[in-house]
């Protein structure tokens, strides 16, 4: 039996390898190296766009216990994040580069996987698996609302990557290695601000001018990848209470914490290349070069990569999918990744594995029992399909989604622990009633 994959993105590389895993042929489509949209820098496969971060790798933490229930299903992307993770504190942070190399390679190499390389403009026949991610083409993008139905119209947010700069070109006499309350290694560079330097950076910030970008308006953004000047213009403060938060970070020159602070996290394992924590831009370049040298720390910087802005395309899942990513109407068809209304690199991946695991299961005739509600990727792959849930918006992996504990626990973090190890446990028996 066939399935075609459409789309070589985190979701698809995931869900063509669990399908080859499991014995099925699998034909990869993916459009790189044909076709490029300005998001993508590289050829390879699951190439991260916004940030090399795949966020926290603690337990506690709602994305570090996906992470944890992903290793567990034996998740090629987890595979390959480990093998190429850079010093991040406790999130787990990738060398970008080496980490997608790793992906292809592992995809194109698998024994049932042919990879065609080509944009699709047409929705195959037979079992399809659609992980064109949120940079869908235009093309394939209107062979969709045929399929979906023009009343389950494609939805559309704006996302936005922040810039890379050379390590050498950061003036480490007005900076400093060090991570937060110091957890973890000082893997972070620490460019701090006093308070006229921050106002006036703020300042030039909000005024500074955009490139254009079709449709576009700060009601639009994504409010998990804001840029950084839509949310310097929600007032003076946002930033310090955000990205530039400077909680935690004493200078080491000075004995205490700056007005402001601005990370730079390792890009490449190498440590030659820094992203700019939490500044997604959509700036003209000339802008961000003048406006982001008003840090004192980056006043030289040299930019690897330009901060860019991009349109990013989802379903309304509720409408039409089961919690099996299958849709209801075409049950040969599946969706899994960011188009399917997860948000976040780990839940495109483990929307990929779920989306993978039925779909396999349907085609050999067997009936899979679904993924624990109280397990995260469970709860996510409810959360896609509630057709309760009124303007669907993109969600990410968060506490908030799973079951409460049938005791409340008060203290937070203590709260967090215990729903963690509930979800692991209902893992471990779910993939044991599998064998």
């Amino acid at each position: 039996m066939q399935v075609t994959v459409i789309g070589a993105g985190l979701a698809g590389s995931e869900a063509a390898w669990q399908l080859a895993q499991r014995g099925l042929c699998v034909r990869l489509c993916e459009m790189k190296p044909e076709k490029k949209i300005p998001a993508h820098e590289s050829e390879y496969f699951a190439e991260l766009c916004c940030s090399n971060s795949l966020r926290s790798d603690q337990l506690e933490n709602a994305v570090g216990l996906l992470k944890e229930e992903l290793r567990r299903l034996d998740s090629l992307i987890l595979r390959c994040a480990d093998a190429t993770r850079v010093p991040a504190g406790g999130a787990l942070a990738v060398d970008r580069r080496g980490f997608a190399k790793m992906v292809t390679e592992a995809v194109c190499s698998h024994p049932n996987i042919e990879v065609v390389p080509g944009e699709v403009t047409e929705i195959p026949e037979g079992e399809v698996l659609i992980a064109t991610g949120p940079l869908t083409s235009d093309a394939f993008a209107e062979k969709l609302l045929d399929l979906l139905g023009r009343e389950n119209t494609t939805l559309n947010f704006f996302d936005a990557a922040a810039p890379l700069i050379s390590f050498e070109s950061v003036d480490m006499d007005s900076a400093y290695f060090a991570s937060r309350y110091d957890k973890g290694t000082p893997d972070y560079i620490n460019c701090p601000m006093e308070k006229d330097e921050y106002l006036a950076f703020w300042k030039a910030l909000t005024e500074a001018e955009e490139a254009p970008v079709h449709g576009f308006e700060d009601g639009q953004v994504f409010e998990g990848c804001m840029p950084v000047e839509v949310m310097a213009r929600r007032g003076e403060d946002t930033l310090r209470y955000g990205p530039l938060k400077p909680r935690g970070l004493k200078d080491p020159k000075t004995g205490r914490e700056p007005y402001a602070v601005v990370q730079l996290r390792k890009d490449n394992a190498d440590g030659s290349i820094y992203n700019l924590v939490g500044f997604q831009t959509n700036l003209k370049f000339g802008e961000q070069k003048r406006v982001f040298g008003m840090i004192p720390a980056l006043s030289h910087a040299e930019y690897v990569r330009y901060g860019v802005m991009h349109r990013n395309s989802f379903i309304d899942s509720p409408r039409v999918l089961n919690s099996d990513f299958s849709m209801k109407k075409h049950p040969k068809v599946c969706f899994a990744g960011q188009i399917s209304g997860v948000e976040g690199y780990m839940e495109s991946a483990a929307s990929g594995i779920a989306a993978a695991f039925f779909m396999a299961a349907a085609i050999n005739g067997e009936q899979l029992p679904p993924f624990p509600d109280i397990t995260m990727i469970g709860a996510l792959s409810r959360y896609i399909s509630d057709g309760s849930v009124k303007d669907f918006q993109p969600m990410g992996s968060n506490m908030g989604i799973l079951p409460p504990l049938e005791t409340h626990i008060r203290d937070k973090r203590e709260r967090y622990a215990a729903l963690a190890e509930r979800a692991v446990a209902d893992m471990k028996a779910w993939l044991e009633a599998q064998q």
